[in-house]
C-alpha cells in the first residue's frame, strides 16, 4: 500500500476540508493517507507522494500555517528528488493574485527536486462555493495517474 501525505495550508479552513475529503477518497481506493495541516519539515517523509492543498493569503502569500515549512525548505535545502506531488490551490479570481500560493509551492518543490504528478488544480471560490466538489472530481483523475 502506498502512503500519501496530504499537506494543507489554510487560513479559513477550506484547504483543510479539501485535504480531508481527498484523504477519504484515497483511502477508499486503498491508499494510506496521512493529513498534516501546516507541518514542519521534520514531520514529512522525504520520499513518496505528497499532495499539497493550499489557499492563497493576503497579496498572494502562503497561509501563515504553511509559511514555516517553506522557510525551512529554503533554509535546509532538502533533497526532494524522491518526492512526487500533486497540487491544489484555492482562491478567488476577484484578485490578481488568484491561487498564487500554489504556484509558489509548485516552483519551490520542483526547485528542490520534487516532481509534480498531473496538472495543478486551481479552485475559484467565486465559481465553486464548496471547494471539495471540484477537488473530488480532480482527485479521481489524479488517483489514476498514481497507478
Amino acid at each position: 500500500m502506498v502512503d500519501i501525505t496530504l499537506i494543507s495550508g489554510s487560513t479559513l479552513g477550506s484547504a483543510e476540508y479539501v485535504a480531508e475529503h481527498i484523504a477519504d477518497q484515497l483511502e477508499t481506493e486503498g491508499y494510506a493517507a496521512n493529513v498534516l495541516h501546516g507541518p514542519d519539515l521534520e514531520a514529512l517523509p522525504l520520499s513518496g507522494i505528497w499532495l499539497m492543498v493550499t489557499s492563497t493569503h493576503g497579496a498572494g502569500e502562503l497561509p501563515e500555517n504553511l509559511q514555516p515549512l517553506f522557510e525551512q525548505i529554503k533554509q535546509q535545502r532538502p533533497d526532494l528528488s524522491q518526492v512526487s506531488f500533486g497540487a491544489i490551490g484555492i482562491g478567488s479570481s476577484e484578485y490578481d493574485t488568484f491561487c498564487r500560493a500554489i504556484d509558489t509551492v509548485d516552483r519551490d518543490l520542483i526547485a528542490f527536486g520534487a516532481k509534480r504528478i498531473g496538472d495543478i488544480l486551481r479552485i475559484d471560490i467565486t465559481q465553486h462555493e464548496i471547494p471539495e466538489d471540484p477537488a473530488g472530481v480532480w482527485a479521481q483523475e489524479w488517483i489514476k495517474l498514481l497507478k
